[in-house]
C-alpha cells in the first residue's frame, strides 16, 4: 500500500505518532511518504497536536483517512497498542537525527482545567514504556511525559535516564511539588540539557519549592532551568509579573505562555515579549520596558 503522512503542525517538532505509524507500515512492506498535493494514497494519516494550528486543506485522494492528536480534541482515536509501542521511524525527520523522543509515562492527577492531559490520558500517572522502546543510543533524549514525577515507578524510570548517559531534556515539565530528595539526587546524576517546570496557578505560591530545588541542584546555568508561566487564565497582570520576577530572582529562566493569545490584553503580550527575550529580560526591568523600541 501507499501511505501518506500529514504533520499538520509543520515539521518544527517531530510528530511521534506519525513516526510510529511510518515504522509499522514500512515493516509491512508499505511505501510511506509525506503527502503531496494531488497525490493518490491508499491511507493518509493526519496528526495535529495544537488546537490553534490551521488544518491542512490540500487536495489529494485517500482511500482511507485517519485523523488524530489533541489538536482534534480529547476524544479522538488512540493508536493501536501494536503501534503505540513501536520503535519510531526517525528517518522521516532527518533534521532531528541524534535525538530520541518518547514517553516513559502517561497521565496526570492534577486535572488542570486548561490542560487536556487528564481528560485524554487519565488522572493517574503510570509507566507505559521503558527507555529502550524509543532510544537506541542517541546523544540526546527528549522526554514528553506530562507528569513523570507523579508516577509510582518514577525512580525506576529516572534511573534508566541516568544510566543512558545521554543528554536529557524534560520537554513538558517536571512537577516541582513532587521533586523530593530522591528525585533531585537522580536528576543530579543525569547529563541535563534542559529542565522544564511550570508555575501555572497564580493562587499557588511555589517560591519555597523552587528555592529548595535550586539550592540542591548541582548545575549553575539558569538557561537550563526553564519555567512555563501561564498567563491570561484567571490571573492579574500583578500575579503574572510576580511569578516572572520571583523566578528570575531565584535563578530560573521564566517563559510566558498566553492562554487564548488573540484575546489577551496588550500588557500581557508585552510581558511575554519582555520575558521570553532573555537579552531584554536581563537588561531592563519591565516597568522601564518600551515595546516600541524593542
Amino acid at each position: 500500500m501507499k501511505i501518506g503522512l500529514i504533520d499538520v503542525d509543520s515539521h518544527n517538532f517531530p510528530n511521534l505518532p506519525l513516526m510510529k505509524l511510518s515504522a509499522v507500515h514500512k515493516a509491512r512492506g508499505d511505501s510511506v511518504e509525506w503527502v503531496r498535493a494531488l497525490g493518490i494514497y491508499d491511507v493518509v494519516y493526519k496528526s495535529k497536536i495544537f488546537t490553534h494550528t490551521p488544518d491542512d486543506n490540500r487536495l489529494y485522494y485517500a482511500g482511507i483517512m485517519g485523523m488524530g492528536g489533541t489538536g482534534y480534541g480529547s476524544d479522538g482515536p488512540d493508536l493501536p497498542s501494536s503501534t503505540e509501542y513501536a520503535y519510531p521511524d526517525y528517518s522521516i525527520y532527518p533534521q532531528y537525527l541524534g535525538t530520541a523522543y518518547g514517553f516513559l509515562s502517561r497521565g496526570c492527577p492534577r486535572q488542570c482545567p486548561w490542560c487536556i492531559v487528564s481528560r485524554k490520558e487519565g488522572i493517574k500517572s503510570r509507566a507505559v514504556a521503558d527507555l529502550d522502546s524509543f532510544w537506541d543510543g542517541q546523544t540526546n533524549i527528549k522526554l514528553l511525559d506530562p507528569n513523570i514525577l507523579a508516577c509510582a515507578d518514577r525512580m525506576r524510570l529516572l534511573d534508566q535516564l541516568v544510566k543512558s548517559r545521554a543528554y536529557i531534556e524534560f520537554a513538558q515539565g517536571l512537577d516541582i511539588r513532587l521533586a523530593d530528595d530522591d528525585v533531585i539526587s537522580a536528576i543530579n546524576k543525569m547529563r541535563i540539557s534542559r529542565l522544564h517546570f511550570a508555575w501555572d496557578n497564580p493562587n499557588e505560591d511555589l517560591t519555597l519549592q523552587f528555592r529548595r530545588f535550586k539550592a540542591a541542584w548541582r548545575g549553575n546555568d539558569y538557561r537550563r532551568l526553564v519555567v512555563y508561566v501561564l498567563t491570561n487564565y484567571n490571573s492579574t497582570h500583578e500575579q503574572d509579573l510576580y511569578r516572572v520576577t520571583t523566578l528570575r530572582e531565584l535563578g530560573y529562566s521564566p517563559y510566558v505562555m498566553i492562554y487564548n493569545k488573540p484575546r489577551a490584553p496588550k500588557i500581557t503580550r508585552h510581558l511575554q515579549r519582555w520575558t521570553n527575550n532573555r537579552r531584554i529580560h536581563r537588561s531592563v526591568e519591565f516597568k522601564n520596558y518600551d515595546p516600541r523600541r524593542g
